[in-house]
């Protein structure tokens, strides 16, 4: 093995002296795979010089808009105007009888009888049932028997008090006395079994039910054979030549409806109006819904159906000219309401005065003149603030 200076003086590498010294063949050096090539930084160079343009651009386009100075907010506007106005207010009703009556029995029983169906025209005391009357028949003819001998006591009585009394002073007034209390009796008796035999009588005619009215009958309720009560109800009969529209206003509106309002009505299935006014307004408010129960009559006769849907539009104010303002335009809070108008190139607040009422304008009664630049929406608007009149 050489020394390291010798190693130095060959000019070997370190493993061939090695191996030179070992007296064995020379070992070529291990081979090594060269490292790799660093990569190029020129890319990398490159985007960093494309952010520093984009954020040199960004600023110079943000100096040059300067987004945090606020410019003009463009506005929708009308010109507000006077013009006529008319306040509806629109409910659904139902077509209704003016006279109606659920006919019901005073007794009880079976039902022998109905001699008339839904739709059919009757009369007034027209016979409707007939309740089979067989028991009460039987309590009839027991009551005319019972005074039968009612009359027949009575009469026996009377001739006995007439005998005793023209006996005169034969006769004590004791007798006298006993035959005038027995014919007293008998006429008593003769009362009471004529009552019953007249209340039996009753009964019996209230097996039939009569027709209360003339009209039409536009529900039945019962089948021959079935047993009723006087609380079931056999059939209802309206008078459909007096017809109405029944409907409730919600009490918000209740002190602005009266009677004698005009009101335009449409029936479900037509295309045609029809010109009516209110009737009846109740003066008692339904306290679980809140309504208020209302009726109108047609100005002409109208034949339909009962409880036919019917649109009803009660014009409850008209006016030859006014101011309106659509809702999105008025603005609400606890200092009142309040409308912007443009001038000068900016919103001015203006307090008003409208009329509430379901309606898309709401007529202003004050702090609105003609002329006004109206601003239809409100909503964001400020006062003072910069606006100019264009498409939002």
């Amino acid at each position: 093995m050489l020394t390291p200076k010798q190693q130095k003086e060959s000019g070997l590498p370190p493993e061939a002296a090695i191996n030179a010294a070992g007296g064995g063949e020379p070992r070529l050096p291990a081979v090594r795979q060269p490292s790799a090539a660093p990569r190029p930084k020129a890319s990398r160079r490159v985007w960093i010089c494309a952010a520093a343009l984009l954020l040199a651009g960004g600023a110079g386009l943000g100096v040059y808009l300067q987004p945090w100075v606020s410019g003009p907010v463009a506005v929708a506007v009308e010109i507000a105007a006077l013009a006529p106005v008319t306040r509806v207010l629109a409910v659904n009703g139902r077509i209704a009888a003016l006279h109606s009556v659920d006919v019901r029995s005073l007794v009880g029983g079976s039902l022998a009888d109905v001699p008339v169906a839904e739709g059919d025209d009757v009369r007034a005391g027209a016979d409707i049932a007939r309740i089979d009357a067989a028991t009460q028949q039987a309590v009839l003819r027991q009551a005319a028997a019972g005074l039968d001998a009612a009359l027949v006591a009575a009469a026996q009585a009377r001739d006995t008090y007439a005998r005793t009394e023209a006996l005169g002073e034969n006769v004590s007034r004791t007798a006298l006395d006993t035959a005038a209390r027995a014919l007293q009796s008998a006429e008593q008796e003769v009362a009471r079994t004529t009552a019953l035999v007249d209340q039996a009588q009753v009964q019996l005619e209230n097996h039939t039910v009569r027709a209360p009215m003339t009209g039409t009958v536009i529900e039945l309720n019962v089948d021959p054979g079935q047993s009723i009560d006087p609380s079931t109800v056999l059939m209802t009969i309206a008078d459909l030549g007096h017809l109405v529209v029944e409907t409730d206003v919600d009490e918000a509106y209740a002190t602005q409806i009266r009677a004698g309002l005009p009101a335009v009505m449409q029936l479900a299935g037509e295309t045609t109006a029809r010109d009516g006014r209110v009737s009846y307004v109740s003066q008692l408010v339904d306290a679980a819904t809140g309504g208020l129960a209302v009726e109108l009559l047609f100005d002409e006769p109208v034949r339909a159906p009962v409880g036919l849907t019917v649109t009803i539009n009660i014009v409850v104010d008209s006016r030859n000219a006014a101011l309106t303002a659509p809702r999105a335009a008025i603005q609400t809070g606890e200092a009142g309401d309040a409308v912007f108008v443009a001038r000068d190139g900016k919103a001015q607040r203006r307090p008003v005065s409208v009329i509430e009422w379901p309606a898309a304008r709401l007529v202003v009664t004050e702090g609105l003149a003609p002329g006004d630049v109206l601003i239809l929406d409100a909503a964001g608007i400020t006062e003072g603030q910069a606006v100019r009149v264009g498409a939002p």
